[in-house]
């Protein structure tokens, strides 16, 4: 699909630099507060940073991944945001 995931980078303070195979490209910030449940494993920085692409989703070792639909919609819409500008008062 579109937003299949092709690279993904992870970068400091719970942040993936993500890059989907339509071309769309942008950062998805996660709060520490956020990483609970199956998720928890996340919040060790190490862990964090052994993030990769599986089969187009964004994933880490023990079958933990991310839904790529989702932060291609999240980044997307960031993009139309700042490509309107700020409105005129």
């Amino acid at each position: 699909m579109y937003w299949d995931v092709v690279e993904v980078k992870p970068e400091s303070g719970y942040c993936l630099f993500v890059h989907f195979k339509d071309g769309l490209c942008g950062r998805v910030q996660f709060s520490k507060q956020e990483l609970t449940g199956v998720l928890a494993p996340l919040t060790d920085v190490e862990f964090f940073g052994r993030v990769f692409v599986d089969q187009g989703a964004v994933a880490w070792p023990g079958d933990i991944d991310l839904a790529p639909d989702a932060m291609h919609a999240d980044i997307a819409a960031r993009e139309r945001l700042i490509a309107r500008g700020p409105k005129d008062h």
